[in-house]
């Protein structure tokens, strides 16, 4: 069942008198649970399209449906709830607040949103992270490894139904990298998070599901159609 789609999805720059298409007419769905990687080159639209899908920017022509519920529907609160409820980020930088510690970074989401913590869910990503060692530190006594990670049980703090990073292991060294990526589809696979990632490394995006190759704002290539 596909959990997110979008339908003739758009975005137009004007520069001057010329339009530019950071996205240009891209339908696609994405299933439940699923691990797709969006790739290609830089300007392709790789990062636009992420922030059209999650709501973070709106998209000049087109529809994104969450789970048959159309986004840009909502006003900018209720659009607002709904990420901040259904989603969850991973960016390249960690975002983390320097004065809190780890499982005060981790907590923000559901404080923010005055929900209970669900501790024995929280207690199984911070075991699937192996991060609870770094719980009580500070984000300035952690590597950048361990900040993603933390970042990441950010992330999943209020049980997103999709996970969206960008770029999450590029501040990173080769074995860190492949350590948080490796954590990101365990965890996809272990929740059932729906995982749609955008990385510029296509060793990354071989671990994938599924890859789609974004070329001038367009679907060049998508490999869940076997061509």
């Amino acid at each position: 069942m596909e959990i997110i789609r979008c339908e003739n999805l758009s975005k137009i720059y004007q520069m001057g008198e010329n339009k530019v298409y950071a996205l240009n007419g891209v339908s696609v769905g994405f299933e439940e649970g699923t691990f797709t990687a969006i790739v290609g080159p830089s300007g392709s639209g790789k990062s636009t399209f992420l922030h059209l899908l999650s709501g973070l920017d709106r998209p000049t022509g087109g529809k994104v449906f969450y789970q048959d519920n159309e986004l840009y529907q909502y006003g900018d609160n209720q659009l607002s709830v709904l990420r901040r409820r259904r989603f969850g980020f991973v960016f390249q930088s960690y975002n983390l607040v320097k004065e809190l510690t780890g499982m005060e970074n981790i907590l923000l989401p559901v404080m923010l949103d005055s929900r209970k913590l669900d501790k024995d869910y929280m207690d199984h990503v911070i075991d699937i992270l192996g991060i609870r060692d770094r719980l009580n530190h500070l984000p300035g006594a952690m590597s950048g490894g361990q900040q993603q990670r933390v970042s990441i049980a950010r992330a999943l703090a209020n049980k997103p139904g999709v996970l969206f990073a960008d770029e999450p292991t590029g501040n990173l060294d080769g074995k860190s990298g492949r350590e948080v990526l490796q954590l990101l589809r365990q965890v996809s696979h272990d929740l059932g998070v729906t995982l749609i990632l955008v990385t510029h490394d296509v060793h990354v995006a071989e671990q994938s599901h599924r890859i789609l190759f974004l070329e001038d704002g367009t679907i060049s290539r998508d490999t869940a159609e076997g061509n």
